[in-house]
């Protein structure tokens, strides 16, 4: 069973907390501030593995989290980072963010990787606030959360030739002849519900051949799973595109598929294509062909012409694939869009304010946000620190100006404060 389609939730680890300690040992009086930094959270990376062929693993797993730092010592111990967490993904699979729908990552090749969740960093310990001011500080900062998001995985087959046509045309049955894929086969629409890939060798060489189910009218907006099977021909360099001779009109035919193609994804239509009519043993077809040929020959279109169940054209089909494909540009590469850094000094929107039906006033932005889930607020120099913070970011004077007094309840992030001069 081909899954080609998942989707997962994210989340790295949360930084060790920094400590507030102070050095102790005997003869060495008001030693001062020892507290050591906690340590990074594990990062969240999804890579490829080749071992992996569908994306049916992640149909009973869907929730990932890596672990979170450890905390930071005295004697200016620093906690131990935490390890970072690899999610493995056959080749071909793209990951996009569920929430804008941002490519991640494309990944191709074995071992390309992308980070998707960035650890938080560790926090601070006291050490690291002393100052010719404050030389005993009581405050630390406790480790960043990590970040969490929803994902999408999609898997595009890798394939060199994607085989597209009509349902019933006979794309399994020349797959099942010309490569080493056993499909299933039979005379009725709709036998292929799910890509097959083949290797086809000729002449010492190799290519991967995918069979795409049958498109139909409608397929670029899903129809008949229309999306689903058009992705998967995205990567391939080459197209063969079977007409079905029997057909009533297998021009029309030709016509609505390029269509299609051209509708999903306009790279689609500017592909390489060899057009081949099937099914030329039959009498009929056979008595057609000359006419199918010329009105194809008409628009610029070389056919040719194969019964693949009688195995009548494979060679000089297989020969010009594999001429085509040796005069067309290397493979696709892998494309991966690092994610920004997730620290507190970063470069991040400003802060929004509102005000809630029952009075309190609501703080909305991520480095306030941070920066409230860093701090310590059992130690008054910490909560000193946040209010600096404020001030800094202008997020003082902008609940002032929104009416804020002594008293009122004041939301930022988890963390339900009273607000005070």
């Amino acid at each position: 069973m081909l899954v080609d389609e998942a989707k997962i939730y994210v989340r790295s680890g949360d930084g060790g907390a920094g400590v507030v300690a102070f050095r102790r040992e005997k003869y060495v009086p008001m030693g001062g501030p020892a507290g050591g930094d906690g340590g990074k959270g594990g990062d969240v990376i999804v890579r490829v593995n080749p071992n992996h062929s569908s994306l049916l693993y992640f149909k009973r797993n869907s929730h990932f989290k890596a672990a979170s730092g450890r905390s930071g010592g005295s004697s200016k111990k620093t906690g131990a980072n935490a390890e970072d967490l690899y999610i493995d993904v056959p080749p071909g699979t793209i990951v996009r963010d569920v929430e804008t729908g941002d490519l991640i990552g494309d990944l191709v090749m074995p071992g390309d990787q992308v980070i998707v969740a960035r650890g938080g960093r560790g926090g601070r310990g006291n050490v690291r606030f002393k100052s010719s001011a404050n030389k005993a500080p009581r405050v630390a900062e406790k480790g960043a959360p990590g970040e969490e998001r929803w994902l999408k995985l999609e898997m595009k087959l890798i394939a060199d030739v994607g085989i597209v046509g009509v349902p019933n045309a006979g794309k399994s049955t020349l797959l099942s002849v010309i490569s080493n894929a056993t499909p299933k086969i039979a005379d009725y629409p709709f036998t292929t519900l799910e890509p097959n890939l083949g290797v086809v060798v000729y002449d010492h060489q190799d290519l991967v051949f995918a069979d795409i189910p049958g498109l139909i009218e409608g397929a670029h907006q899903g129809v008949g799973l229309g999306h689903s099977f058009l992705r998967h021909i995205q990567r391939t360099r080459l197209l063969v595109h079977l007409l079905n001779g029997a057909a009533e009109d297998p021009l029309a035919d030709f016509s609505q598929i390029n269509s299609e193609l051209a509708l999903f994804d306009e790279q689609l239509a500017l592909k390489p294509q060899i057009v081949v009519l099937n099914k030329i043993d039959i009498q009929d077809v056979a008595e057609r062909w000359p006419a199918i040929q010329t009105k194809l020959a008409e628009h610029g279109v070389t056919a040719l012409a194969i019964s693949a169940a009688t195995r009548q054209g494979l060679t000089p089909l297989i020969q010009k694939v594999f001429q085509i494909v040796s005069e067309l540009p290397d493979k696709v590469t892998s494309m991966v869009v690092e994610q920004p850094k997730y620290e507190l000094e970063d470069n991040e929107p400003i802060f929004t304010i509102y005000r809630r039906s029952d009075g309190a006033f609501v703080v909305k932005g991520a480095r306030i946000e941070r920066a409230a889930a860093m701090t310590y607020w059992d130690y008054e120099e910490a909560v000193l620190r946040f209010q600096k913070i404020l001030e800094v970011l202008g997020i003082t004077d902008a609940l002032k100006a929104e009416g804020v007094t002594v008293g009122d309840t004041v939301f930022i992030g988890d963390y339900e404060l009273e607000w005070t001069d």
